[in-house]
């Protein structure tokens, strides 16, 4: 019997959180549930590098970068008094930008989320943004006949 008691079971490893044993020291069952510390995010699907990993680092976030350069000059042209025009580079950036998401299979930087909420949220703001520089006072190149209607019933009396 004594050589029975010296017999030591042995010590089970802790892979993570949820594979940690329990107060009798054997393994927890396996959940779905996320562990309770995270080491890493998951890249957002298409968020690798635009091109291979021993290219400059310019042109692994050519998307990137050619969004934000459309955007600098139309803030530039909004800044030297082309109102209209400059505001219109800003949304047909952001425009790009959806079109991208939406054709090329990696993006770099320029993947934020899923690609579908990549592809609405860029597509819904350029538009907005395209929309309101057409209809910018004065002289709009677009009039939509029902926003003034609304205006005129909900601002008079």
């Amino acid at each position: 019997m004594p050589a029975e008691e010296q017999r030591t079971e042995p010590e089970p490893t802790v892979r993570d959180a949820i594979s940690a044993p329990d107060a009798e020291g054997r393994p927890r069952r396996v959940t779905r549930r996320f562990p309770l510390f995270t080491k890493d995010t998951a890249r957002p699907e298409g968020g690798g590098r635009a091109a291979p990993g021993d290219a400059p680092a310019p042109a692994r976030q050519w998307p990137m970068l050619v969004v934000l350069s459309a955007v600098a000059l139309g803030l530039l042209l909004t800044a030297l008094d082309v109102f209209r025009y400059g505001t219109l580079v800003v949304g047909a950036a952001l425009l790009g930008a959806a079109a991208m998401r939406w054709v090329l299979p990696r993006v770099g930087m320029l993947a934020v989320r899923s690609r579908f909420t990549d592809i609405v949220t860029y597509g819904v703001l350029g538009l907005a943004i395209v929309l309101l520089a057409l209809m910018a006072q004065p002289n709009p190149l677009l009039q939509i006949p029902f926003l003034k209607d609304t205006l005129h019933f909900t601002l008079t009396k």
